[in-house]
């Protein structure tokens, strides 16, 4: 129990004001006991008095003869003596013989007997009247004597009962008062107090305190008030707190949404990856405070993923065609400030699939004091599987591209096998039979002259139109130029019996089918070129990519050009400089300082298309810090 329980304050009161009720009880009744019967022996003590006037009085009339010896008069004697020895009278009396009240009542009967009483058994003149009345009136002086202590004593057996009940009721109002201001101040305003709390509690007003401290009940109630308002607002706080994180956060996934669906035209409306997902990136960046965002895609003929886009970079990628954006590019201090390998953040990668193949993956850094909302990770697996279908459709618009230029050439290779080179075949072989006939000898010098000429024309057109036919038939069989390059280089290296020694720098897939086909058509001529009229030992190609350039060299250490440039008749080079123009490039074609011949080709990707994606049983998401 509490030391300072209300209980036991309130049973403290009540046994207070039980025991002073109690004493007063006990007090009155052994008062009023005790003053029981004084009335009857004052009245007894009062006939005493009369009764000795009277005896007086009957004695001065009685005659000599009727005193000494009479019976009645001794009867009324002993009267006296009885009245004076009054049971309720000597009840009255103290039991302790020293009492004043004791002792008085002890001289009367002592100067009753002794004195008074053998004078009125003498009649006159034996003794004196007045001696008599003298003593009369002493014995009447100690009886009023007696009467005034018995009156005295009860006076003050009243008066100390009456003291007993004032004292009583004072204690008791004084306790009541006690009680008034105890119960006021440690019970009315406590409650009060809490009163206000729960009212402050229902107004959401958590900044009331009771202030109570003490070790009562409601002072334990007021600080259980005071650890219940504060949890309530920490939890309510917290509540509105998780309340306004959630709205937020449902707040960036519908903006997301909406992000997510007004950019999916744009990302399948456009042939270029970059342009079309970086504003979405950015924007999801920003909705959902992450970032960086890079994506990588997967490349059967390369051992690494391949980095396709990022939204973060201090310098300009390779795989950037339009270098007047600036989008991804970033200064050297926020790079430093940004995610990465080797910092406390996190990332996560989500696989982009289609099916059973895995295209590439999405890699999403974010702080790492902060967990990534459900929400947002289910954003950006909706994110994942959009560029998994826009990847997934590019691939097949390269594809329908592929295919359409290879029908196209092949009917264009077509049409001029059956019409142009049947009609230069069939002049080749009237030259052949204008050849075999007789010409007179004035016509023979100029007529042989016009035969070479119209010969040299038409085995040069026919070589073009060979070269015509090579180019449109010829198609990539391989998965990539790299590919296409080495088997290039194995061919020729067999013809001129001499290793040709290849360098390819190229990112994967950064040329367009059409690319591909003008680069390795110009590497092939470039080479043919060499075998047929250089006589090199050495040859080598390089193609390389600078930042936004392709670069291809083709060079050796044959004999080199003629001081008079190119050889007449030879349209190799016109047509690798047309190819060269198709391609938006610049063709060189020089002598080696050292010997030879070096064939420059540099020019800029028309556009950036996806890479062939890889197949895979099952893709996983995995988060790293």
């Amino acid at each position: 129990m509490l030391r300072n329980s209300l209980v036991r304050r309130v049973g403290a009161v009540v046994a207070a004001i039980s025991i002073v009720a109690l004493i007063n009880i006990v007090v009155s009744l052994a008062v009023s006991g005790s003053i029981q019967g004084s009335a009857t022996a004052i009245n007894v003590a009062g006939s005493l008095r009369m009764q000795s006037f009277q005896m007086l009085a009957q004695w001065q009339r009685l005659e000599p003869a009727e005193i000494s010896g009479s019976t009645a008069w001794e009867k009324t004697l002993d009267r006296f003596s009885e009245r004076l020895g009054n049971g309720a009278l000597i009840e009255a009396l103290p039991s302790s013989p020293d009492h004043p009240l004791a002792q008085q009542h002890s001289a009367i009967s002592d100067f009753w007997e002794s004195d008074l009483k053998p004078l009125f058994r003498q009649a006159p003149p034996s003794v004196s009247p007045e001696l008599v009345r003298e003593q009369v009136s002493t014995l009447v002086g100690k009886i009023e004597t007696l009467v005034s202590l018995m009156e005295q004593r009860t006076e003050a057996r009243i008066q100390l009962m009456n003291l007993v009940q004032i004292t009583s009721l004072a204690i008791t109002v004084l306790v009541i008062i006690a009680l008034f201001f105890d119960t006021k101040n440690r019970v009315v305003r406590p409650l009060n107090r809490l009163l206000g709390i729960a009212q402050a509690v229902a107004r959401k007003d958590f900044s009331q305190r009771s202030g109570l401290h003490g070790e009562d009940e409601l002072s334990r109630l007021g600080m259980a008030f005071d650890q219940m308002t504060s949890q309530l607002a920490i939890s309510y706080r917290n509540l509105e707190t998780e309340a306004t994180e959630k709205t937020r956060e449902l707040e960036r996934s519908h903006a997301a949404l909406q992000l997510l669906h007004s950019a999916s035209r744009s990302l399948y409306s456009t042939g270029d990856l970059c342009a079309g997902a970086m504003p979405l990136l950015h924007n999801l960046e920003e909705l959902l405070g992450i970032g960086p965002i890079r994506l990588f895609l997967h490349d059967k003929n390369s051992p690494e993923p391949v980095e396709a886009l990022t939204t973060a970079t201090k310098a300009r990628p390779y795989y950037c065609r339009d270098h007047d954006c600036n989008a991804c590019l970033v200064s050297p201090h926020a790079m430093e400030d940004s995610p990465g390998e080797g910092s406390d953040d996190r990332r996560l990668l989500l696989p982009i699939r289609t099916g059973n193949s895995l295209l590439g993956t999405l890699e999403a850094w974010y702080p790492g004091d902060h967990k990534l909302p459900e929400t947002s990770r289910h954003l950006l697996e909706t994110l994942t599987d959009q560029l998994a279908t826009a990847i997934f459709l590019q691939r097949q618009m390269t594809e329908e591209q592929r295919l359409t230029l290879a029908e196209e050439r092949a009917v264009i290779a077509r049409e001029l096998h059956d019409s142009l080179a049947q009609s230069l075949s069939y002049l080749k072989m009237q030259v052949a039979r204008l050849r075999r006939l007789e010409i007179t000898p004035d016509n023979a010098s100029r007529h042989s002259d016009i035969l070479d000429e119209l010969s040299t024309g038409l085995n040069s057109a026919y070589r073009q139109l060979r070269e015509l036919l090579t180019t449109f038939r010829l198609k990539l069989d391989t998965p990539d130029l790299g590919t296409a390059l080495k088997e290039t280089v194995v061919e020729f290296s067999e013809r001129l019996q001499n290793p040709v020694q290849l360098t390819y720098q190229l990112p994967p897939q950064i040329l367009s089918a059409n690319e591909e086909i003008h680069v390795l058509q110009i590497i092939r001529e470039a080479l043919a070129n060499a075998v047929k009229h250089a006589e090199p030992t050495w040859v080598e190609v390089s193609v390389t990519f600078v930042s936004p350039r392709v670069e291809a060299t083709i060079s050796d250490n044959g004999k080199g050009l003629p001081d008079t440039g190119q050889p007449p008749q030879h349209y190799g080079l016109i047509i690798m400089n047309d190819r060269a123009r198709t391609l938006g490039g610049r063709l060189s074609v020089r002598n080696r300082e050292q010997g030879g011949v070096v064939v420059e080709l540099a020019f800029v990707p028309t556009s950036r298309h996806l890479i062939t994606s890889q197949s895979h049983s099952e893709s996983t998401i995995s988060e790293e810090s």
